[in-house]
């Protein structure tokens, strides 16, 4: 109680709205019909960085001393967290350094130093920059300035709950927050939970970054092996210490929801508000939609956090292509069909008056031919087993490719592509980082006897670009594989076996 007392009077005197704005709660009326709820969305992408990062670096900087200052200060960071500090630096007069891995788009280096701060580029992930980080303190004396695993920085991240409590003083039933490294929720749960106990606090991570759900079931914080970069502003592999020593028994629940969730959620926030929010700015709606529908709740009032808005404009093809499934709108199948005239219109006269989405096909097969076909169904996708039973009851073999990453990132782009005789390989799919040398990092490592069979290469206006890989291994190799690629340092997933490679490139 004397931490969770502590907290709330470091929020309540937290100096945030010298450089931050209080934000609005957007209606969001669609939504709240759609569901049978009320829905609020909390527009932190209407901070002047478009993001709620600028509440806890401002007030963490206003602690410095006059010394602290006149040195300067230094983050590590490729997201919000660095133009929040480059605003509040530039507000207050002082040095910002912010070190970034090579691999951070263009776009969010330029905002950093359209702020004033110095960019400095290092390494390609995040704890190569952080690492350059501590050795410019060494030698220059900086201060770092945390983006949540700091009291300060809590406290700043807090004031969004005191907004939210005193803009709506009405039923609340619950909040839905972003969870990243922990520390705008730990201060929204301080602060609602020591004045408002009966109001749920809800995290909500990337399946692929669940670093918080993790925590909250060891008893303890733990290390995530692997993290997800699409929500990048939420891609932490561990959960803040002083965030979770506040929070860890004030958080209700933690929902864990994917890229095609939160990809409908970003367009929700559109067709709501007219923003185009970033992945990890419509965590917080993605989950509180999948509160809804797993726990059937209505008539409640729900407010969720838009966090941020600074995306990449051609990541935007890559959130519409996925939106779709998101909203369980499409059907992805594998359906085999007999190779002969007229079998594509008793197919189409089989789906019935359903919009067919997409159509691949080539010919490889004299008796059977291998469809790649998108269906559309109900939202919510309650009706998508209809089609498959209906289909399967004419006689048509299907697999479902719905949920199947493979299928979606590259299958439905390389439609045709078969070898003309048999041959093994091993496929596997990767994520490389954006930045030159990458590929031929990839090269180097693998044995010089092996043969790229296969290569498919996306980039989707993020840190990583998504690639495809069909390789063929010496036999006396195939059991070392996977050793080769740990020492690449990318993360990758077995391939060979999936359905939707089997169907359409073996």
């Amino acid at each position: 109680m004397r931490m969770l007392e502590a907290t709330v009077k470091k929020i309540l005197q937290a100096r945030v709205y010298e450089a931050a704005r209080e934000t609005p709660i957007s209606p969001a009326p669609f939504l709240s019909r759609r569901f049978n709820n009320q829905i609020l969305i909390k527009r932190e992408d209407l901070q002047p960085v478009h993001s709620f990062k600028i509440r806890g670096a401002y007030n963490r900087m206003a602690q410095l001393s006059d010394e602290q200052k006149a040195k300067g200060v230094i983050a590590a960071s490729a997201g919000n967290h660095a133009q929040g500090l480059a605003m509040a630096a530039k507000q207050m007069g002082v040095k910002a350094v912010i070190v970034m891995p090579r691999i951070t788009p263009e776009i969010k280096v330029q905002a950093v130093r359209a702020w004033g701060a110095k960019v400095v580029l290092k390494g390609d992930a995040f704890a190569a920059a952080a690492a350059h980080a501590q050795e410019l303190i060494e030698e220059h004396g900086y201060t770092y300035i945390p983006p949540f695993d700091d009291v300060d920085v809590i406290a700043g991240q807090g004031t969004v709950a005191m907004e939210i409590l005193r803009q709506h003083g009405g039923r609340l039933d619950a909040i839905f927050v972003p969870v990243g490294g922990g520390g705008l929720i730990a201060g929204i749960a301080a602060y609602v939970k020591y004045l408002r106990p009966e109001i749920k606090v809800i995290g909500v991570e990337s399946e692929d970054s669940a670093c918080l759900k993790a925590a909250l079931e060891s008893g303890e914080r733990v290390t995530l092996d692997q993290v997800g970069v699409f929500a990048e502003g939420v891609a932490v592999a561990q959960i803040g210490e002083a965030p979770f020593a506040i929070m860890r028994d004030l958080v209700d629940d933690v929902i864990t929801v994917n890229t095609d969730e939160m990809c409908a959620a970003v367009k929700d926030i559109f067709e709501e508000t007219r923003a185009v929010s970033e992945t990890s700015g419509a965590l917080s709606l993605a989950g509180l939609k999948k509160y809804i529908q797993s726990t059937g709740a209505s008539g409640e009032t729900l407010i969720c956090i838009n966090s941020g808005a600074n995306t990449n404009f051609d990541r935007l093809q890559h959130i519409a292509e996925r939106t779709e499934l998101g909203e369980q709108r499409e059907a992805i199948l594998a359906v085999t069909i007999p190779e002969r005239p007229g079998s594509f219109k008793k197919f189409c006269r089989t789906i019935g008056k359903r919009m067919v989405t997409e159509f691949n096909y080539r010919y490889a097969d004299p008796e059977q031919a291998h469809i790649f076909v998108g269906v559309q169904v109900k939202p919510g996708g309650e009706d998508r087993q209809a089609v498959i039973d209906k289909l399967r009851g004419a006689g048509y073999p299907v697999e479902d490719l719905t949920d199947n990453e493979l299928a979606k990132l590259h299958i439905r782009h390389l439609g045709g592509g078969r070898p003309k005789e048999h041959f093994e390989e091993e496929v596997y799919r990767f994520e490389f980082p954006e930045r030159p040398g990458a590929l031929m990092n990839f090269l180097t490592h693998l044995p010089q006897d092996w043969n790229i069979s296969l290569f498919h290469y996306r980039n989707h206006g993020a840190a990583y670009g998504r690639v495809l890989v069909g390789m063929q291994v010496p036999n006396g190799d195939r059991s070392h594989v996977e050793g080769y690629f740990d020492d690449i340092g990318y993360r990758y997933w077995k391939e060979s076996e999936n359905p939707a490679y089997r169907l359409f490139m073996a």
